[in-house]
């Protein structure tokens, strides 16, 4: 009796999981593709606005989706839901993010939380402290290659899915000798509510910064990016990996696109 199936009804589903959270008694939370959120839209404004406890698990986060098409595909959702007031935003890219993004949410008792998570099956990415994912970005890998500079030349921002791909891009650029630091953002609703010495110790000033998202680019300039790899059309129907080839999600072209900035 705890858990309710809804079928294709992601407005109701979200309606329904804030009348339970009103209730009091449960923290509800409910699944469905990303894509679909936009179909329980009013009622995850709602509880933004209510300032009530409901956990949206919203998976197939990008185009990672693959043969079901634009029409599935995530493209602008992410930054959609972003710019709703009092929205906790989680696109974690491996477990312990993700984790960590299911005790905030738990945490956040006078406000909703959306958990965006992929498709694909992504791999641990080795960390340091645990401690500082919680703050919405930390730095997940600095230069360590013998013979690059001591200092990073660049930062690459990545989330979810794309954080695999920022560290081999940083792999790459380090046959170039090029030293880059890369640094999840999970979170950009909660980074951006840090402090400002601590956003400086993620984000150096006057070091180039170039963000890597599957979806559209338009959030990622606050951040004084130079560049952006991202995307600002609709997807196309394709296996996943051909998908990332066409759209430049390599790391050839994220380390050519970090070339391209040092050298402006």
């Amino acid at each position: 009796g705890r858990h309710i199936n809804y079928g294709v009804r992601e407005f109701g589903m979200a309606a329904i999981m804030n009348g339970i959270a009103l209730h009091g008694g449960y923290i509800p939370y409910g699944g469905t593709f990303l894509t679909f959120s936009d179909y329980s839209r009013n009622a995850i404004r709602m509880a933004a606005l209510m300032k009530i406890r409901v956990v949206h698990v919203f998976t197939h986060d990008s185009i990672g989706l693959g043969e079901d098409g634009p029409t599935h595909q995530s493209i602008e959702h992410a930054a959609s839901l972003r710019l709703i007031p009092n929205l906790d935003v989680w696109r974690p890219g491996d477990t312990a993010e993700t984790a960590v993004a299911w005790a905030v949410a738990l945490q956040n008792k006078n406000k909703p939380t959306a958990l965006l998570l992929s498709r694909q099956n992504l791999p641990y990415a080795p960390k340091d402290d645990l401690g500082q994912i919680s703050k919405g970005a930390y730095v997940l890998s600095e230069p360590t290659e013998v013979g690059l500079a001591k200092k990073a030349q660049a930062v690459i921002i990545a989330t979810g899915s794309e954080v695999q791909l920022a560290l081999k891009a940083q792999e790459l650029l380090a046959t170039y000798k090029i030293a880059v630091r890369v640094v999840s953002m999970p979170s950009t609703t909660t980074f951006d509510k840090q402090k400002p010495a601590y956003k400086s110790e993620v984000l150096p000033e006057g070091i180039p910064r170039i963000a890597v998202e599957m979806g559209v680019t338009d959030g990622w300039w606050k951040y004084g990016c130079a560049a952006v790899v991202g995307i600002d059309s609709y997807g196309e129907s394709a296996p996943a990996p051909v998908l990332f080839k066409h759209f430049g999600f390599t790391p050839e072209n994220v380390a050519d696109t970090v070339r391209k900035v040092l050298k402006k």
